[in-house]
């Protein structure tokens, strides 16, 4: 199986599972990754998602080269399911635990996360520019949002790695965590985003997403019509009645 998918109470685990080739992405592997995100965004009872990889040394080495033959036309690869486009459309929060190398269509996989966590051996490149071409799941927006125009413009035009220190001096990731840590902390955390109020953590991505594409009035005035909707809804009652109460809120997604 190109991935597995599992579910653990409210929390669902993408595992990119091609070890032996660097969990490098096939077109098969793409559309598995689309119908588990659609089965996460279908399934209420979900309400975070982790994307990991299999084995200990490659969260994703990104498309597999091998098979970039295969498209028949550039018009075909240019349409082609794309698993980070999938991923970073994902209505429900996304938790990216990178268990070792992310390159290419696999640093865009991390970046199309929600939140980025890393093992302290992680390193991350964009070297499609030493095989002639640039990334295509947007690689320079994501970069640029996440590190900086130069720092991005140093990952995209020399290609070259940086580790986990750097990635988190950088912003690219928010933690850095030995090994055999990482997917402890990683269900962690997702088991605390899990447990908050799911509309509000579904439109807090939603603005977030917004904060980056609008000018800030408008994306002010968006933030604060998200904010009423939430703040119509029973677990927003909840919310308050437990404040009130002193008691840990009971959150239905209603």
């Amino acid at each position: 199986m190109s991935i597995l998918f599992e579910i653990d109470g409210a929390v669902a685990t993408i595992t990119l599972n091609r070890p032996e080739k660097f969990n490098a992405a096939t077109p098969a592997m793409s559309r598995a990754i689309v119908e588990a995100t659609q089965e996460c965004d279908r399934n209420d009872d979900i309400r975070c998602v982790i994307i990991t990889g299999a084995g200990p040394k490659a969260f994703c080495a990104g498309s597999d080269v091998e098979a970039l033959d295969d498209y028949a036309t550039p018009w075909d690869f240019r349409n082609r399911v794309d698993y980070c486009d999938a991923i970073h459309k994902l209505r429900k929060p996304s938790i990216a635990a990178v268990n070792g190398h992310a390159l290419g269509g696999g640093l865009e996989t991390a970046l199309s996360c929600d939140i980025r966590i890393a093992s302290s051996n992680a390193k991350f490149a964009a070297p499609e520019i030493k095989l002639g071409w640039i990334g295509g799941g947007g690689m320079a927006a994501f970069l640029a949002h996440s590190i900086g125009a130069s720092n991005a413009a140093l990952m995209l035009m020399t290609g070259d790695p940086i580790d986990a220190q750097r990635a988190l001096g950088w912003g690219l990731v928010s933690e850095v965590i030995e090994p055999d840590a990482l997917m402890d902390r990683a269900r962690a955390l997702a088991e605390t985003i899990a447990a908050r109020a799911p509309i509000a953590a579904e439109t807090a991505k939603r603005n977030l997403t917004a904060a980056f594409s609008m000018p800030l009035e408008e994306a002010m005035a968006y933030e604060r019509d998200l904010q009423t909707i939430c703040f119509t809804t029973q677990d927003a009652l909840e919310g308050r009645a437990a404040f009130k109460e002193k008691r840990a809120p009971v959150f239905r997604r209603k």
